[in-house]
């Protein structure tokens, strides 16, 4: 608790208290403008973090990735569109509440509950994440290999889309990271003679046309909002709807907190999960589905706590589970600062801050989001199509200013194609960038493995840690096997009932 303290202090401190600010104003543009995304706009915005300190441009980063749950709400509840994929769950509530003219309240009660997610889980953050960190130092390289297959492995397999093109992406996004110059041999390789991939690709271009570019295009062709607003009134929610939203709020920041620090635990599931765990308790007022405060609260609730703990494996174990968890890991690299082991040993001071300014972001916040809910609303009303020319600008524009390479820019627009082309195909792209990622370090681990067995493979499963890792993930494909298993057996069920 002393060190949340004095993260706190450190957050508060002029400059970082600003980019906190900044982050957070953004985060609810981007939440309330349904089409950009939380993960495209941290990965348009990473280049203007070069020149600032490493604790303030994590601050601004993450702040705009908690930001956009708040942000989302609004729109999901005014417009039953939401500008981030959780917020689906809070609209199927909030918005019949938006229509019985109690929209005020709705977005009252999911700013308040995503206040209680974002203060509790960033104490359960400043208590647990020391603890696994101070962990992983024990860890051997070839406890990290099986900590970082598992990782990926997971990623691929607990998502809903199909697996086996989900671990070929990672496959291919680990081998995109290793194009450039060997660090052990100095002899470059999968460079196809480009001069310019000597040094490797950067984490820039393939984060902004993966995640910025391609959302961009999808969200063009997917065409526009709604032209209908529904009034905002008062934001202030009544006692009697606290009082409704209070536990249900606290259920879904435990459902959400436990969820966000598992591999694949999204916010979208945690907003689910939340939601169907209200199910088991008798409805106070307004049934579910109905415009009930609590199926406004929970989803919340959850999505935040999700939102923040997610940074627990990313901080302790270098493991990013989530797009936006990815971008911020390359951030740190960016910055000269490895995330996983050794982080909270090496650099406190940054650690500290960016927990502590869990704290004070949420209640920057809940500040932006209740008195200035009709200005939020007025966003809605500006046509996506006017603002993707000066977003595309601006990232282009950030990405030559890393390293003055047209090169680069190049590049991005390349990622942006691939980008839109899986998601045109039903794929989602975050396992291809979490192989970029942790492609160079699980090569790094296992090549050091391999130097001190001699060559021996099995010291890959003889190790501890390593060897729970692989039992885990053959359980994981088990699971898997039999739950496709037992979906085809129950569709011929249904074709021979028909």
């Amino acid at each position: 608790m002393s060190g949340l303290i004095a993260g706190v202090a450190a957050a508060l401190e002029p400059t970082n208290l600003l980019l906190c600010v900044l982050g957070a104003v953004a985060g609810t543009i981007v939440g309330v403008l349904p089409g950009i995304g939380p993960a495209a706009t941290v990965a348009l915005l990473l280049p203007a973090t070069f020149a600032m300190p490493p604790a303030g441009a994590l601050i601004m980063l993450a702040a705009i990735y908690y930001g956009a749950q708040y942000g989302s709400s609004t729109a999901a509840i005014l417009l039953n569109l939401p500008g981030e994929a959780s917020g689906v769950v809070t609209a199927i509530d909030g918005h019949r509440m938006a229509l019985a003219g109690r929209a005020g309240p709705a977005i009252g009660i999911a700013a308040l509950a995503s206040l209680v997610a974002g203060l509790s889980t960033a104490v359960l953050i400043a208590l647990a994440a020391p603890a696994l960190a101070a962990w992983s130092l024990l860890v051997s390289p070839a406890g990290l290999v099986g900590l970082m297959a598992l990782g990926l492995a997971a990623a691929a397999l607990v998502s809903p889309g199909p697996a086996l093109p989900a671990l070929a992406l990672i496959l291919a996004g680990g081998c995109l990271g290793l194009v450039g110059t060997d660090a052990a041999g100095g002899r470059p390789r999968f460079t196809l003679g480009i001069p310019e991939l000597m040094d490797g690709i950067g984490f820039v271009p393939v984060a902004v046309g993966i995640f910025g570019v391609a959302e961009l295009i999808r969200a063009l062709e997917t065409g526009g909002r709604p032209d209908r607003v529904a009034p905002v009134g008062s934001p202030w929610p009544a006692s009697a709807d606290v009082a409704a939203g209070t536990l249900p709020a606290v259920r879904g920041t435990v459902v959400g907190g436990v969820l966000g620090l598992l591999p694949g635990g999204t916010t979208v599931l945690a907003s689910l999960a939340a939601r169907g765990v209200e199910r088991l308790f008798p409805p106070r007022g307004t049934p579910l589905g109905q415009g009930a405060v609590a199926g406004v609260a929970a989803p919340e609730a959850a999505n935040n706590a999700a939102a923040q703990t997610s940074l627990v494996p990313l901080l302790a174990l270098g493991l990013p589970a989530t797009p936006v968890m990815a971008v911020l890991a390359g951030a740190f690299m960016i910055q000269g600062i490895p995330p996983g082991p050794g982080l909270f040993a090496t650099r406190p001071d940054v650690v500290g801050a960016l927990v502590g300014s869990l704290v004070v972001g949420n209640l920057v916040l809940v500040l932006l989001n209740l008195p200035l809910a009709g200005v939020w609303a007025a966003l809605l009303r500006i046509p996506f199509r006017f603002l993707v020319p000066p977003i595309l600008v601006v990232g282009a524009v950030g990405v030559f200013g890393v390293q003055n390479s047209v090169f680069d820019v190049w590049l991005m627009l390349a990622f942006g194609l691939v980008g839109w082309g899986l998601r045109r195909a039903g794929l989602e792209p975050t396992p291809l960038v979490l192989g970029f990622v942790l492609g160079p370090g699980l090569e790094e681990h296992l090549r050091r493995t391999l130097l001190l067995s001699r060559g021996d493979p099995w010291a890959l499963v003889a190790d501890p840690v390593g060897g729970a890792c692989a039992l885990l993930l053959v359980g994981l494909v088990g699971w898997r096997m039999v739950r496709a298993v037992l979906r085809r057996s129950r569709q011929r069920r249904d074709l021979v009932d028909q």
